[in-house]
């Protein structure tokens, strides 16, 4: 059975990265790749404007650009040539980009949302667009792996996966990122910081039950000292050369302070490190 991977893409540099850290990565993998792009009416000049009604000249305009845009990303591909085991598919909808996200994982099962950490419209001096950010927050219905621009898969020898230890795990939960490293034949870094290096009962128990769940997957544990977990990891990330980060995007968790405004500018590391967000099975 394929893997079903959806990628959204805006047509930047940043999407076209994205597919390209996709299909590299799942080369050996029977997948199913969804482009999605999600398009919306934007405003047109006064002469435009004099030949139909705005809605329609908007709607027009968007739809075909959007059609367009998606057959050269597919002509690209064939430029480049075709993987066997990949086939892909094309989606346009006019939506916003987390609702057209949404219905699509909803309408495709997909497994895995691959999407580059910046857009067409966004800023130099931003790490993450405003769109990812939004998905990444809101979106619970898959995992998602954000790739940032210059960003090119070579080989994935480590993973660091910030934990406390304070909440229990569950196998489902983080299959995605036991595929990823026994692909790669990756390490996963079990990252623990905290001034006090002695777990509780319970911590001990989810650590345990943690490492069960990364059966089959190489991995190490970690503890590091420090009152500030996002510049921690930051260090350790950086100091080892790592390849990948990863969470599960829990609410009151470490990913929901990485992604405030002030955190998201702090973390330089994910302007240069793929971020793999997972979620709990809670909804």
């Amino acid at each position: 059975m394929k893997k079903k991977i959806l990628i959204p893409t805006d047509f930047s540099k940043n999407a076209w990265n994205a597919i390209m850290y996709a299909t590299e990565l799942f080369k050996n993998i029977e997948c199913r790749f969804y482009l999605l792009n999600a398009y919306s009416p934007t405003k047109h000049s006064r002469g435009e404007l004099m030949t139909g009604t705005i809605e329609t000249l908007a709607f027009e305009f968007e739809k075909n650009k959007s059609a367009s845009g998606l057959s050269n990303v597919l002509e690209m591909l064939d430029f480049r040539g075709r993987n066997d085991k990949h086939e892909y598919q094309t989606i346009s909808l006019q939506d916003d980009p987390l609702s057209a996200i949404q219905e699509t994982i909803e309408k495709k099962d997909i497994e895995l949302v691959v999407m580059g950490t910046k857009g067409a419209s966004n800023y130099e001096n931003k790490l993450f667009g405003s769109n990812t950010i939004n998905v990444m927050e809101n979106l619970r219905s898959s995992p998602i792996l954000g790739i940032p621009l210059d960003v090119r898969l070579i080989h994935i020898k480590e993973i660091v996966f910030p934990t406390s230890f304070k909440t229990h795990y569950k196998r489902k939960e983080l299959i995605h990122l036991v595929e990823i490293a026994r692909l790669q034949n990756a390490n996963i870094c079990l990252l623990h910081v905290n001034d006090h290096p002695d777990l509780t009962i319970e911590q001990e128990e989810n650590k345990l039950l943690l490492e069960e769940c990364l059966e089959g997957a190489s991995f190490s544990l970690h503890y590091i000292g420090g009152s500030n977990v996002n510049s921690s990891v930051k260090r350790f990330v950086e100091s080892r050369g790592s390849d990948m980060v990863s969470f599960i995007n829990r609410k009151h968790s470490f990913i929901d302070s990485v992604f405030s405004t002030p955190m998201v500018k702090e973390l330089g590391m994910f302007s240069k490190v793929p971020l793999l967000v997972m979620h709990d099975t809670i909804h």
